[in-house]
């Protein structure tokens, strides 16, 4: 979950055909025929497809929390929007055919442990987790996302939208800071924790899966990255998380 307004809708897949001499291939069809990143597609999409099936469920789990059933309405909307996004990536990688499933298995491990080290105690801890966790998540992806073609791009970037929760969030924990003052210690600590933990995980993800780092690397008709760049990246996860605390009335 982010803050970013909704992003474009992404165009219609691009049919590979031979059909008609005159046929002249688009950057989408030329970018795809190459195997290697075909497969960093497949890899990113699944890992992002995975996080939102992961995300529903743990928003749904959350909303058994809630004290308020309007609370536990907000969250269940919430987890149908996740779930809605992973449908979305899901269709993209059967129309790049590949098994979805089996795309997203390589990443089950590393983000279930990342959400068993990171299990909130209480309702509060839920939504810091939502709000900052997802979206440091959904920053990095973005920032790899930069690599990608146009049609590709634009899908992650309406899955990583966060269409309006942010703001029910935000207004909770506040709420919350203002009835009792102790409550924000405890966040703040609680949400430098997920952005340790979230860093690890992307780390670990992109360092475990070649075909990732190879679109790092760039090509042809694509920006590569390097080690400043890579400086830059981070630095602005940082202070993205930074905006996001201080949104909350939370000390980064």
């Amino acid at each position: 979950m982010t803050e970013s307004p909704q992003g474009p809708m992404p165009p219609e897949p691009v049919e590979l055909s031979l059909a008609g001499h005159g046929d002249v291939p688009s950057a989408v069809d030329v970018a795809l025929q190459d195997p290697a990143y075909r497969a960093a597609v497949v890899d990113l999409l699944g890992a992002i497809a995975y996080g939102e099936f992961s995300a529903f469920e743990r928003l749904a789990d959350d909303a058994k929390l809630a004290p308020e059933m309007a609370d536990k309405a907000e969250l269940a909307r919430m987890a149908a929007t996740e779930f809605g996004h992973f449908e979305r990536l899901s269709e993209r990688l059967s129309e790049l055919g590949a098994d979805p499933y089996v795309a997203m298995a390589p990443f089950r491990t590393a983000f279930d442990d990342f959400h068993s080290r990171t299990a909130p105690a209480d309702w509060l801890e839920g939504l810091v987790k939502a709000y900052v966790g997802d979206g440091l998540a959904a920053d990095f992806y973005r920032e790899i996302a930069a690599f990608l073609d146009a049609s590709t791009r634009d899908l992650i970037i309406e899955s990583l939208s966060d269409s309006g929760q942010s703001r029910f969030v935000v207004d909770r924990v506040r709420r919350a800071i203002e009835t009792d003052h102790r409550v924000g210690g405890r966040l703040a600590l609680w949400g430098r924790r997920l952005m340790g933990e979230a860093l690890t995980q992307a780390q670990r993800v992109a360092a475990e899966r070649d075909a990732l780092s190879a679109l790092l690397a760039g090509g042809v008709d694509r920006p590569a990255m390097d080690l400043a760049a890579i400086g830059r990246l981070f630095t602005r996860l940082t202070e993205n998380h930074s905006q996001r605390m201080d949104a909350l009335g939370l000390a980064a």
